[in-house]
């Protein structure tokens, strides 16, 4: 994308418009993916509900959009391909593995659970596990012990919804001034 990029910022545009339009476009290929993988769900044994489907795909698209604007912000900043692929490797894999999707944040060690008190992904992942096990049937009481909590209080699905659509705004504001500023 570093070519496109480049050509893209030589056009006589806005670039507040490339930061939103690689945001938005990064953002609903990735809401798509997502939709996929909840059609394939039930194969692998998840058993969703319509209403749940209909909950889920928000919170992909405000989660994905969270990220993708990080990397815009990254791609902003980095002139080659190899030092974004290094920087994403170095970064977003953390992000992943600290998110909370392949194991849960309820026992780790204080330090791993302070980083993932910082993680934006892990405020995404945490909505999205409580819909889907409560669509599972699941009981609320079990789907909340699970998910993030600061200073032993469990964060409202919707307050974690907001904490990554913010993220998500900075960033893309961060994108915005990094596009802007001479080169």
């Amino acid at each position: 994308e570093f070519g496109f990029l480049k050509e893209v910022l030589v056009a006589p545009i806005d670039r507040s418009a490339i930061a939103i339009g690689k945001a938005l476009g990064g953002s609903t290929q990735a809401m798509v993916q997502g939709i996929l993988l909840l059609v394939l769900a039930p194969i692998v044994g998840v058993s969703l509900t319509p209403l749940a489907v209909l909950e889920l795909i928000p919170l992909i698209f405000v989660l994905a959009f969270a990220l993708t604007t990080l990397g815009v912000v990254l791609a902003a900043g980095i002139k080659s391909i190899q030092g974004f692929q290094a920087v994403i490797n170095f970064l977003m894999m953390p992000i992943f593995f600290l998110s909370g999707a392949l194991f849960p944040l309820g026992n780790l060690p204080w330090w791993m659970t302070g980083l993932t008190r910082i993680d934006p992904a892990a405020y995404g992942i945490d909505p999205l596990r409580r819909v889907i096990l409560g669509a599972s049937g699941v009981p609320a009481a079990v789907t909340d012990r699970l998910g993030l909590t600061v200073g032993g209080q469990t964060l409202p699905l919707m307050t974690e919804v907001a904490l990554v659509l913010a993220f998500g705004v900075v960033m893309l504001g961060i994108a915005i001034w990094s596009l802007r500023r001479p080169a």
